[in-house]
């Protein structure tokens, strides 16, 4: 669904999206991969991303130093989801690494497990692409339900990005 939205945004701002998801065992909280690519040209390429310019957990404890040196060329920009960097995350030096605790927000927003509108608003801010304004529309356009308060989750992860 995050990666939908995204995609949404990014067409809403004149470019071209393609995106489409990995599922393993179909059940809520496991592990999902998404893929997103974008250009200012259409895209005719469909293929998975094996070398990606950017990766979003929003588990962290999915992450792994290795698989993201093996997968990302340095000066990638990786977006974690957590509470504190821990080891992990600080040893990814060659990489533009933010954190933001969008379960906190999240739950202070009254959305409980729902993390994805703030994640996506902090990696707005990282990559400085969608624009913020794209981003809120394309999320309640695309949510079923708290449409203003996904929006403001948006906003919060937007705000509350910290850089490594």
């Amino acid at each position: 669904m995050a990666a939908q939205m995204l995609g949404l945004a990014f067409f809403n701002g004149g470019m071209y999206p393609q995106c489409y998801s990995l599922f393993g065992g179909e059940r809520r909280g496991a592990p999902v991969v998404s893929f997103l690519r974008v250009d200012e040209k259409k895209i005719l390429l469909k293929c998975d991303i094996k070398h990606p310019h950017e990766l979003l957990y929003f588990d962290s404890s999915l992450i792994n130093p290795e698989e993201i040196h093996s997968l990302m060329a340095p000066g990638g920009k990786v977006l974690i989801n957590a509470a504190q960097p821990d080891d992990r995350m600080l040893s990814l030096t060659s990489y533009v690494v933010g954190i933001i605790n969008a379960t906190h927000i999240a739950r202070e927003l009254g959305l409980e497990h729902v993390i994805n509108t703030a994640v996506l608003g902090a990696y707005c801010r990282l990559t400085g692409t969608p624009s913020l304004k794209s981003l809120v529309q394309a999320v309640e356009e695309m949510v079923p339900a708290k449409k203003e308060l996904n929006g403001k989750a948006v906003e919060h992860g937007y705000d509350n990005l910290t850089l490594l």
